[in-house]
């Protein structure tokens, strides 16, 4: 009993017992509870306690505190600068189409101007979308397949697809495939429809027609509805070329007369060269007749004119035989196909340009072959061929004018030009060549050089002739730069090739190449100097409003 008495009352002096009468321990207590005796502090009257950051009694708390804001944020009191405007971009009316369209496509979705609303029946109604992007597609397909670049391919489209009310497009073109997508807003489903490229031919007066079509479907002034447009695309399908196939195959062969006479031939050679390439044009419809590619009609076609200049060289006939292959190879070198690769590869298009490229190399691999099988036929005849032979240009300048205006005008006969626009290319081909003339023979600067200069001024003239007539620079512009084209170097390249003379054939061959490249490169600064520094209406200077023709610089 003593020893329950003395636990109790140890229980009791410690502290209040628990709900099941036993003692709480020295744990339970809080660091906080005052000890026994000691009477607990008044409760205070704000039942949420404060701070001790809290403002002293007394101190006038102020009216408002500031927000929490970054280190960055201007001080309260302080009025932050406007940052600069942006430059607009602006789409004038005064402007061709080509340039309105590519301001477009050179700008960032986000930040591309409103469209031109045009008075089209269909923008008022519901957009029929599907026929509006089948419409779309088919002009680019005619345009791509005319052997038009790709982003005026793509300016065309978005003009076709803006001017009957679709604002948020967007096109991609490749070598053989085009697409479109539409999306009326953000939070609907895009409509995306694409087209095959399957056949092209050149048809300059049918591309004419085409940009015409365009032009007239983006003028307010010419009420242009999706069934005269159709209706318009049918007509230029089932016109005919403005040519037959008996007047294209003797403009090809007074083609390389015309070159031969260029590079110091005589009326021999002319009369030569002109039959070898009629024989190999012949050979090449009756291969495209049978179905076979490109390249095979390439083949047959350079196979003629060297078959000519060997026969001359074996029957010991005093003329300048070299003058003959190189006369039929003007008709064939892929200049057009060349100029629109560089074109792409300069304004960004890389794999158009990649594939324009590469069919630029099979078809000159097919010259390659026809021209050297011819060579080395008559090598092993005992045909002897004097390699250090080197053409060398008459001093008579003005037949020399008159062959290369000629063999121009033949040019633009072979691509199917419109004959309102023969006489300016021609023009257009004898200045070039003046020009060169004056450079090379006169003053002695490069060759290289000499040609960028002339195919410079080709693609200056043809693109002010282009902005002119609202229509295509490519009537204007091929065909003019058919006399600068590299076809001495190419020949004594593959006769290097053919007698073993591997160092001097490459040297040639690379000589070649570099005068085309300089050709494709002045054509495409000429045309880019006309849009960077003509003036438009309106006292405004045409850089100002190439705010968007900004690209990337590699990073």
């Amino acid at each position: 009993m003593a020893g329950e008495s003395s636990r109790g009352s140890r229980g009791g002096a410690d502290g209040a017992e628990g709900e099941d009468g036993k003692p709480l321990s020295d744990e339970a207590h809080s660091a906080f509870t005052p000890p026994l005796g000691v009477p607990l502090p008044p409760p205070a009257e704000d039942e949420h306690p404060t701070s001790e950051f809290s403002v002293p009694t007394g101190v006038v708390e102020p009216l408002a505190p500031e927000p929490e804001s970054s280190a960055f944020t201007q001080p309260a009191g302080t009025v932050a600068p406007s940052p600069p405007p942006s430059p607009p971009v602006v789409l004038v009316r005064t402007q061709p189409w080509q340039d309105r369209m590519r301001v477009m496509l050179r700008t960032p979705l986000m930040e591309r101007p409103a469209p031109e609303r045009v008075a089209h029946p269909e923008v008022e109604a519901v957009l029929p979308v599907p026929r509006i992007l089948d419409l779309t597609l088919r002009i680019g397909e005619l345009l791509l397949a005319g052997g038009e670049g790709a982003e005026d391919v793509e300016a065309a489209m978005f003009a076709v697809g803006h001017a009957f009310g679709l604002d948020r497009i967007e096109t991609t073109v490749t070598f053989t495939l085009l697409s479109v997508t539409h999306q009326p807003s953000l939070v609907d489903d895009p409509v995306t429809v694409n087209r095959t490229v399957r056949r092209r031919g050149t048809d300059y007066t049918r591309l004419a027609a085409v940009y015409q079509l365009v032009d007239d479907i983006v003028d307010p002034a010419v009420p242009v509805t999706l069934e005269d447009a159709y209706r318009r695309l049918a007509e230029m399908r089932r016109n005919r070329h403005p040519y037959p196939k008996w007047a294209l195959t003797v403009a090809s062969g007074l083609l390389a007369g015309s070159a031969s006479v260029l590079v110091g031939g005589g009326p021999v050679v002319f009369f030569a060269a002109m039959l070898g390439a009629m024989a190999g044009d012949r050979l090449a419809w009756l291969a495209s007749a049978r179905g076979l590619p490109e390249f095979y009609q390439f083949v047959l076609f350079a196979v003629p004119p060297a078959l000519m200049g060997v026969a001359l060289k074996a029957a010991h006939v005093d003329v300048l035989y070299s003058a003959v292959i190189t006369g039929g190879l003007f008709a064939l070198l892929p200049g057009r196909a060349l100029v629109a690769a560089v074109q792409d590869g300069l304004t960004g298009y890389y794999i158009t340009a990649s594939a324009r490229l590469l069919e630029v190399l099979y078809l000159f691999v097919g010259i390659v072959v026809g021209v050297l099988g011819v060579l080395y036929v008559g090598l092993v005849f005992g045909t002897e061929f004097d390699p250090d032979l080197t053409v060398v240009r008459p001093d008579r300048p003005v037949v020399s004018l008159l062959a290369a205006m000629a063999l121009t005008a033949f040019f633009a006969v072979l691509l199917q030009q419109d004959r309102s626009t023969v006489g300016t290319v021609t023009l257009n081909g004898g200045v070039a060549w003046a020009v060169f003339g004056a450079m090379h023979d006169v003053g002695g600067i490069s060759q290289v050089f000499a040609t960028a200069v002339a195919a410079g001024l080709v693609g200056l003239f043809g693109q002010l002739h282009s902005r002119l007539r609202y229509s295509s620079a490519l009537p204007y512009v091929t065909a003019a730069i058919g006399p600068l084209l590299p076809g001495s170097a190419t020949y004594f390249g593959l006769l290097g090739l053919a007698q073993g003379d591997i160092n001097g054939g490459l040297t040639h061959l690379l000589t070649a190449a570099t005068l085309a490249l300089a050709i494709a490169v002045g054509v495409n600064l000429g045309g880019e100097m006309a849009r960077l520094f003509l003036h438009q209406p309106g006292g405004a200077a045409f850089p100002e409003r190439r705010k968007a023709s900004k690209r990337t610089r590699g990073f």
